[in-house]
């Protein structure tokens, strides 16, 4: 088997790694690409392949995450990580740590860590790697790895749901969910949701968003009951699917292109977060993106004519 050959089947694997340290599709995406470069310059083959581009691309992970955190530091509004449609790589025998460690809550989680402490959770934890071959990845003694982990687990437990939701119960909810937004059905909403639901969305200054966070079943319900009845007679349209691993929908708008996708975090038999994505350049991924600020000027325009009906004469 030639380079190329042994890299394209390593493929999904690398970019599954670099996703989780980045939270980013299109950095995940240049991650990989910088290691081919890499692996394509060198002019020794190393002894495991695997274990040579897993730590490659993962100290290039590091490094960006790295130079990322000062943007997102200063970043307007909240950061979610990148809407993803399906994880490339799969493992049935660790299915159930990759299928959490791709979550928006997991990956939200996993910014709280400092880069060694993610890069670290990541390869043992989700991926299953030996310490020997974690410590060669980031370049630290295993008894250093091995103190990251400790603490990366302390904080990823710290904010896990006492009793997360199994994949059947999620997609139940999610369909009388999109039922429900789709009539406008506030009360049908609000049956859905925790006491402490939150709503938010990532816009990053280049996207119409909240100016901050909605909380609370009936303000929640009345905002997207309010809001999504109108998009719809816009001609916006949204199909249901699983985004990072969780219930979600894309929406698109008249034409097609991608509008924004709303992704729902449930445990506890509720519907803890409803999260938006409307930065247009998170999105591009997911094909042609939508003039979101057009949109957004048309619906406030129906929702006020709409009101305007409504008041007595």
């Amino acid at each position: 088997m030639g380079k190329v050959e042994e890299f394209e089947e390593l493929r999904p694997l690398l970019f599954s790694i670099a996703y989780r340290i980045l939270g980013s599709v299109s950095e995940a995406e240049d991650a990989v690409q910088e290691t081919w470069l890499r692996f394509d310059a060198a002019t020794t083959l190393p002894t495991s392949t695997k274990a040579y581009l897993s730590a490659a691309v993962t100290r290039i992970s590091i490094d960006v995450l790295r130079s990322a955190r000062v943007r997102r530091e200063q970043y307007v509004g909240p950061w979610f990580p990148e809407p993803l449609l399906s994880d490339p790589y799969q493992d049935p025998e660790r299915s159930v740590e990759l299928a959490e460690s791709v979550s928006v809550a997991a990956l939200l989680l996993l910014e709280r860590l400092s880069p060694l402490e993610r890069a670290v959770f990541v390869l043992r934890e989700v991926f299953g790697f030996g310490f020997d071959e974690v410590a060669a990845a980031v370049e630290r003694s295993e008894a250093a790895c091995r103190q990251l982990l400790v603490r990366a687990r302390r904080h990823m437990r710290a904010g896990r749901p006492r009793f997360p939701a199994a994949r059947e119960e999620r997609e139940e909810l999610a369909s009388r969910f999109f039922a429900a937004l789709h009539v406008g059905d506030v009360a049908g909403l609000r049956r859905l949701l925790a006491a402490d639901v939150t709503m938010a969305g990532d816009g990053g200054g280049m996207g119409p968003q909240l100016s901050r966070a909605v909380v609370g079943p009936e303000k929640v319900a009345q905002l997207l009951a309010a809001g999504f009845p109108a998009l719809t007679a816009l001609g916006v349209t949204h199909e249901t699917h699983a985004l990072n691993g969780g219930p979600g929908a894309v929406f698109r708008d008249r034409d097609g292109k991608v509008l924004t996708t709303l992704s729902l975090d449930v445990a506890d038999e509720r519907i803890r977060a409803v999260r938006l994505m409307i930065n247009p350049d998170k999105l591009g991924h997911l094909g042609p993106v939508a003039d979101v600020w057009a949109v957004d000027r048309e619906t406030r325009h129906l929702m006020r004519d709409a009101r305007q009906q409504q008041l007595p004469r």
